[in-house]
């Protein structure tokens, strides 16, 4: 009996052993085919340049091509879905937005996924911020004028966003709520649509990315009262913070990064880690990211689910408190 126990234990280690050879084989030959990256977001927008800035990288970091799937609509929730439910092999990448993994689950009442449950986070890519902007006829001039004067006749100025959940909208929400002031949120299909009506008077201002906003600041069509970052933008190094403006803790940061589907080995979602924080160090990537309006943000996995978690409790309150909701 003694000499069946030490034969059945050999086998097992021994069986043990392959297995975790062949694993490391297996993890050593990715990636051998090419790697699909879904961008929640159509194809010539500030996001899929940013994606399309990662996906060349790792395509030279890994030796295969990175082919980017741009699955816009619904906020980004149909990406999501589409990622979410990809077989974890390391053989998909998601682009990750603060909309798609922290805005969206509260916010689309027919959203199913649980971003936090169905990704495996790989790390953080780049962040950026918004721009608070009015026609340069606005008679506000900055934050406290404009908090002022929608304190003064509640109800009857309105801010332009990009659409119901963008993070236009988003960053409205939580200026009204900290302001404490009563403006209206008039929802386009896109930002360019809201900023044609701002110039012409139908809106009194709108939350934009900075990227979108530098040139309509520097010909003078419009005067910017604030950045939503916890510091300034470089890219508006003269422009103050909202907060900094006189509405203490208010922040609006976006944020980029990649996630994997659940279950992805490990070996792979780090891997791919390295290689990404290599990409962020790079001289050339920095400045391409800065002229997307953008900053690197490098750092661990982890460090990138804690933020996915933080933002998520974050924008559940405020999308609670503004009422906002999509079927």
């Amino acid at each position: 009996m003694k000499l069946r126990l030490k034969s059945y234990s050999i086998f097992t280690v021994l069986a043990a052993v392959l297995s975790f050879f062949m694993a490391n084989l297996v993890w050593a030959a990715y990636p051998d085919k090419p790697i699909k990256l879904i961008v929640p977001f159509p194809a010539g927008g500030p996001t899929d340049g940013m994606a399309r800035l990662v996906g060349q990288h790792l395509s030279q970091s890994l030796g295969q091509a990175v082919v980017i799937d741009n699955r816009g609509g619904a906020g980004g929730t149909i990406a999501t879905e589409v990622a979410a439910n990809s077989a974890p092999d390391g053989y998909t990448l998601f682009f990750a937005t603060t909309g798609t993994m922290a805005i969206n689950p509260s916010l689309y009442r027919s959203f199913k996924i649980d971003p936090i449950k169905a990704f495996e986070p790989v790390g953080s890519v780049a962040a950026t911020t918004n721009v608070l902007v009015v026609s340069s006829s606005f008679q506000a001039n900055s934050v406290k004028d404009l908090i002022s004067l929608a304190k003064q006749k509640p109800g009857t100025l309105t801010y332009g966003s990009a659409g119901n959940g963008s993070s236009n909208h988003i960053s409205g929400e939580l200026f009204k709520s900290l302001a404490g002031i009563d403006i209206t949120h008039v929802p386009y299909k896109g930002s360019a649509a809201a900023f044609t009506d701002m110039l012409g008077g139908q809106i009194s201002m709108m939350f934009d990315t900075v990227s979108n906003q530098v040139p309509q600041i520097s010909s003078g069509k419009v005067k910017p009262l604030g950045v939503t970052g916890r510091t300034r933008s470089p890219a508006l190094a003269n422009v103050p913070t909202i907060a900094e403006s006189g509405l203490s803790g208010y922040e609006v940061t976006i944020w980029f990064g990649l996630a994997a589907p659940k279950g992805t080995p490990a070996d792979i979602v780090n891997r791919v880690h390295t290689q990404l924080n290599k990409m962020l160090a790079d001289p050339e990537v920095k400045s391409k990211l800065a002229a997307l309006g953008a900053e690197p943000l490098p750092g661990t996995s982890q460090a990138f689910a804690t933020m996915i978690q933080q933002d998520t409790a974050k924008w559940s309150k405020v999308v609670k408190a503004s009422g906002a909701t999509i079927d």
